[in-house]
């Protein structure tokens, strides 16, 4: 088992960009369980900021989970327990005491839509809304900036009124897309985000979150072992509850790998 504090330090010594940029995000001995039952254990890592980090690794090695730790979501589940530390902007997300704020500062889409019950257009402006801006002129730039960049805009924009939840599941997962973008994060999450858009939609997103990453940090996680490829900087392999791995992406996917199952999970020999 290579341990995660290793892969970290092969990943910061290949020179990229990534490497000498701020910390964003620093994880060191997260372990989370369910009911006393083990998802994760010991993961170790640093996230930088304007970096896209890929999670790659097959079903039930904790990488949702993970996210849910990032975002405080151990709130809404009582089973599940989370220890070590997490460090966001220098500040243990622990010590917020408003975790709303926080959320607000993470974004985060999960892999099926969750459409809020209302217009599409209130599913994009509620949060401007909750921040405090409530000029229509103000938030109908806001409501078509955020549904053009996750590629719904032409799709709905004669149909704002109507319900979020009459869209069709590629498009109301694109809708939750935006709506996440309306926070203007600093941290974007994304869990699987594809898994019900076709794959000419896939393609325009992707796009899209190459650009957003000189404005934010990103998460994917991702079952596409070639969608990691396109777009990480870094990526950690997960298996079974532990982060095997970390490091430049390109080096993971031409052969430069610590731990054999990292290549043989790449090469599609198991998962």
């Amino acid at each position: 088992m290579v341990n995660t504090q290793t892969a970290e330090n092969t990943g910061s010594e290949t020179g990229s960009e990534t490497a000498t940029a701020p910390v964003k995000l620093n994880v060191k001995g997260v372990s989370i369980s369910y009911d006393g039952i083990p998802a994760l254990s010991g993961v170790t890592l640093d996230i930088r900021e304007n970096e896209i980090f890929g999670i790659i690794g097959p079903a039930n090695a904790g990488k949702t989970s993970f996210l849910k730790a990032l975002n405080r979501m151990n709130m809404f589940n009582t089973a599940m327990k989370v220890s070590g530390d997490i460090h966001f902007d220098g500040i243990n997300i622990r010590n917020w005491r408003n975790v709303y704020a926080l959320r607000s500062r993470i974004g985060v889409v999960f892999p099926l839509p969750v459409g809020l019950p209302m217009t599409v257009y209130e599913n994009v402006a509620l949060s401007p809304r909750l921040s405090g801006i409530k000029e229509k002129a103000e938030l109908n730039v806001i409501v078509e900036r955020c549904l053009t960049r996750a590629a719904l805009w032409d799709e709905v924009k004669d149909r704002l009124d109507s319900l979020g939840s009459l869209l069709s599941g590629g498009q109301q997962q694109r809708l939750t897309i935006a709506r996440a973008l309306s926070q203007e994060p600093e941290l974007l999450m994304l869990d699987e985000f594809s898994i019900a858009v076709d794959p000419v939609t896939t393609m325009r997103i992707e796009d899209v979150l190459k650009e957003l990453r000189s404005e934010m940090t990103i998460i994917l996680v991702t079952n596409l072992v070639q969608q990691a490829r396109r777009l990480a900087d870094r990526t950690a392999f997960f298996l079974d509850g532990s982060c095997v791995e970390i490091g430049e992406t390109e080096d993971l996917f031409t052969g430069k790998v610590i731990d054999q199952r990292t290549q043989d999970y790449i090469e599609g020999r198991f998962g």
